[in-house]
């Protein structure tokens, strides 16, 4: 085993002990469950057995990666008692229905913290618990949209640029989500009292845009494209093409770092001023002009450990062959597969891969001796299991809603 596969299944760090219960979904509700067993918490998977129409290959699932899964029918008679039984014996849940949903399956906030007080019962959705949407499908490109905040991606002239499912999902949905269950954990076992944390993606969005309302409201900044100094506007902060197709990433905001890279470009002494926003058409055509004069990797030489803040803008595979991400270990290794590391990095409690991605309902006997639930032993996992069998998709797999038919068991 080397040091960069999965070096056992020893609980290691800062949330060592911690215990969470995942009901299975898929998007933000997953991933900020594997922050949470990344970061040293116990997590179980509850797996529904008729399995998700979107689901894959398990072991290629790395949302799934530092978990253990059970299999659970919540439909079945015995079903909500058996994951009370869990509840009973954990610190955290993440359920990603639609509102109303776990109610009607009768593991809502009110029978879990019945049996666990002290429970921080986390919701994950995209809409939030109440509101005129609440109820209603979407995805990522929803929430940004209506939130405001997808309006300052991309260029003046076009619709605006999609940036994946990063912003809302998982920035504003998933790492909102864990800041508030584990600031509720700490208020719980301070006091012995659990509650509900409602996480929204559209509030979580809505919340990473806060500097932008203050530039708003200075006047410094535009609620249009085009014309602001981090959208891509200003030729100082944009992405240019060198000569053989590859790009760069400028980003010399400060007057010092652009005259830097200024001078590095060639840019001469009669180029425009950095500012002077009546000349950015000609100071962009003229950088532009410039990138477009080289190779990618002569400009690379050019500006690679100075402070001119540009980098050649890579891809997946690409950034975890960079040397600086490769010196730091960013990305690793496991059963062959190459994934991100566990991030933050503890001094004291560090992180590990622990375990490959959870196949569903894999480790039912084995969370049933470790947390006590010999009930939780019968259920084993059915012949016909479709959870954990590949399932054919398109070239991009779809991101996973959070309001969504796909979350609903009932």
């Amino acid at each position: 085993m080397t040091g960069d596969q999965v070096a056992g299944d020893r609980m290691t760090g800062p949330l060592a002990g911690v215990r969470v219960v995942e009901l299975a979904g898929i998007g933000p509700g997953p991933f900020a469950a594997m922050l949470l067993g990344d970061l040293g918490a116990d997590v179980v998977r509850v797996d529904r057995p008729s399995g998700s129409p979107l689901a894959g290959d398990p072991a290629l699932d790395l949302t799934n990666r530092n978990k253990r899964s059970v299999l659970l029918d919540l439909k079945a008679p015995d079903g909500p008692d058996l994951l009370l039984d869990l509840v009973e014996r954990a610190d955290l849940l993440i359920e990603g229905y639609r509102p109303g949903v776990a109610e009607r399956l009768g593991v809502g906030p009110e029978p879990c913290l019945a049996r666990n007080p002290a429970l921080v019962y986390g919701r994950m959705t995209g809409w939030g618990q109440h509101g005129p949407l609440a109820a209603t499908a979407g995805h990522d490109i929803d929430y940004t949209a209506l939130t405001g905040v997808l309006s300052m991606i991309g260029p003046a002239q076009g619709p605006p640029a999609v940036p994946v499912n990063l912003l809302g999902d998982y920035a504003g949905g998933s790492l909102y989500l864990v800041v508030g269950l584990l600031a509720a954990l700490q208020h719980a076992r301070s006091t012995g009292q659990g509650q509900v944390v409602d996480a929204a993606i559209v509030d979580g969005t809505a919340h990473l845009a806060t500097l932008f309302w203050g530039l708003l409201a200075e006047g410094r900044w535009q609620d249009r494209r085009g014309v602001n100094f981090l959208d891509g506007s200003a030729p100082c902060y944009a992405v240019y093409q060198a000569s053989d197709g590859g790009h760069f990433a400028v980003g010399a905001l400060e007057p010092q770092f652009y005259a830097e890279f200024a001078r590095l470009l060639g840019l001469g002494p009669a180029a425009p001023g950095q500012y002077d926003t009546a000349r950015w058409p000609e100071l962009r055509a003229l950088i532009a002009t410039r990138f477009a004069s080289r190779s990618t990797a002569e400009w690379t030489a050019v500006f690679e450990g100075t402070d001119a803040c540009v980098t050649p803008v890579l891809t997946l595979r690409q950034a975890a062959e960079h040397p600086h991400l490769k010196a730091r270990g960013t990305y690793r290794s496991q059963d062959g597969v190459t994934q991100p590391a566990p991030a933050p990095r503890f001094s004291l409690t560090p992180t590990e891969l622990r375990r490959p991605p959870a196949r569903p309902g894999a480790d039912t006997a084995e969370v049933a001796r470790d947390w006590g639930l010999p009930g939780l032993a019968s259920v084993t996992e059915p012949a016909d299991q479709p959870a954990t069998q590949p399932v054919t998709l398109p070239v991009t797999k779809p991101a996973g809603p959070t309001n969504s038919p796909e979350r609903q068991q009932s």
